[in-house]
């Protein structure tokens, strides 16, 4: 059952048998021994895909269930024994903020579990929890997969940012409709794009656009240091160049959309060590942004206030 779940879940014989750490072939006669005893074929094999039949779709649901619940209940013992343990791997976008903030909440988990090992890979949405064996990931987009369980633990604040010469050169907007006439940097393909600005009960749409944008919130930040224009960005992001004076704040009394950060798995059950990070991690994330929405400089290690509720929004899986 547990072999059928794996090959089920990656839809892939050989990524399958990798994370099992078996060969293709004894993996493949075990699930057909298991069709037999069945009798009934659950998997349709072709040289280019592999997809369930009707009956391997009703039956890995339930499957799927009773694999997790045993894998969890043998976690929770071995927990008990000697604390969470065992092999953790985390997707992480290659953002600022987590370089700087989450490597030391990761740091910070790993002294205090020793018994867990973990790997983190900075990788760039979208991530494929399953093919990829990812324990969870840190997201800050929703994922396209509606099957994935996700977790939000808070927001990133937005503003708009720009160099004190690109400023002296072209003047300061005073308001968001002044934006369509100043060369925008944009951290996303295209020439140009919509934005809403709100101002308490006020809201403003503006069309911008610049001669420069790219696929990196990082490369924009460096853009827009250099002089190039106005760039979005979350405050957690540029919070040292403006510190530093590299970059100031443009109309820092209207607000963009915050950015949501997820934690997200494929699975309500967890193990041990998976549960203890979300844990562990929720905590820190949400003092951490709320200090730099606060506009209080962040520790590299950041103090918990025990008085405060750090607990995750309600778990929700994504319906399209």
């Amino acid at each position: 059952m547990a072999l059928f779940v794996e090959v089920a879940k990656r839809k892939s014989f050989s990524q399958a048998a990798v994370a099992l750490g078996m060969p293709i072939s004894s993996l493949s006669r075990r699930i057909t021994l298991f069709e037999s005893a069945v009798g009934l074929r659950l998997l349709d094999r072709t040289t280019r895909k592999l997809v369930l039949t009707s009956y391997g779709e009703a039956y890995l649901s339930q499957a799927t269930r009773l694999v997790e619940e045993a894998q969890r209940t043998f976690d929770d013992m071995v927990s008990q024994a000697k604390g969470p343990s065992g092999f953790l791997k985390i997707a992480v976008p290659p953002d600022f903020w987590v370089l700087r903030h989450l490597s030391g909440v990761i740091s910070e988990f790993s002294r205090d579990h020793e018994h867990v090992q973990i790997h983190v890979d900075l990788r760039p949405a979208p991530v494929d929890l399953a093919a990829d064996n990812y324990d969870l990931a840190i997201a800050i987009e929703e994922p396209r997969e509606t099957s994935l369980i996700v977790r939000k633990v808070g927001e990133l604040e937005n503003g708009l940012f720009a160099s004190r010469s690109y400023l002296l050169a072209h003047g300061r907007p005073q308001h968001p409709r002044d934006l369509s006439q100043h060369r925008i940097v944009l951290p996303s393909q295209g020439a140009s794009s919509n934005w809403t600005l709100t101002r308490g009960t006020e809201t403003a749409s503006v069309t911008v656009g610049g001669p420069v944008s790219c696929n990196s919130l990082s490369l924009a930040r460096r853009f827009v240091v250099s002089g190039q224009g106005i760039t979005p960005a979350n405050l957690i992001n540029v919070e040292r160049d403006v510190l530093s004076g590299k970059l100031e704040r443009v109309l820092p009394e209207w607000r963009l959309p915050p950015t949501p950060v997820y934690i997200v798995t494929t699975s309500r059950l967890l193990p041990a060590k998976a549960r203890s990070f979300i844990d562990f991690a929720t905590k820190r994330i949400n003092a951490i942004l709320t200090a730099v929405a606060r506009g209080t400089p962040v520790p590299e290690t950041i103090d918990i206030d025990p008085s405060r509720d750090y607990s995750p929004a309600p778990v929700f899986a994504l319906r399209s």
